[in-house]
């Protein structure tokens, strides 16, 4: 093990180069300690035969890391969606219907019931008047009276604002 770390203190400085030299930015503590298992696991496979002992750590320490960064980008890529488009696609039907309401009420104060009935079902449910009355169990004129009084009176409260 004593051997082990005097090897790191030796090529510690070599683990940093590669990481900095893959332009690594993120999770550098993660790599180095990946450089770290490759430099051991180097030692291990050592065979001087085969030539010098520090090209061969790079070699295997700098692989070690891109197989590392590779695997994580082929994840990444597979768990982010990274089209802008996609939050234009979801829809939260029921988000903000809270806030608008409150919103709606606090512009409905000086309306009638049936007048705040009509804003909520246009502007919340988007219902038309003829829906309204189906659902008010109203005639359609009586709806369309609602509206008109609404309308007058929310016209009024706007200019006065």
């Amino acid at each position: 093990m004593e051997k082990f770390e005097e090897l790191h203190k030796q090529y510690d400085l070599m683990i940093h180069k590669v990481i900095h030299s893959l332009h690594i930015y993120k999770n550098k503590h993660e790599y180095y300690q990946t450089g770290l298992i490759a430099l051991w696991e180097a030692h291990e496979n050592f065979d001087p035969e085969k030539g010098a002992f520090p090209a061969y750590a790079y070699s295997f320490v700098r692989g070690r890391i891109l197989s590392q960064l590779t695997s994580e980008n082929r994840n990444e890529e597979k768990s982010i969606f990274k089209e802008a488009d996609f939050f234009e696609i979801i829809e939260d039907e029921k988000g903000n219907d809270g806030l608008a309401q409150e919103l709606l009420y606090s512009y409905c104060e000086d309306l009638t019931e049936n007048q705040r009935k009509w804003v909520l079902y246009t502007c919340i449910h988007m219902l038309t008047v003829s829906e309204i009355a189906e659902v008010e169990n109203v005639s359609i004129s009586a709806v369309k009276k609602w509206r008109k009084g609404a309308k007058e009176r929310l016209k009024g409260l706007l200019e006065v604002k």
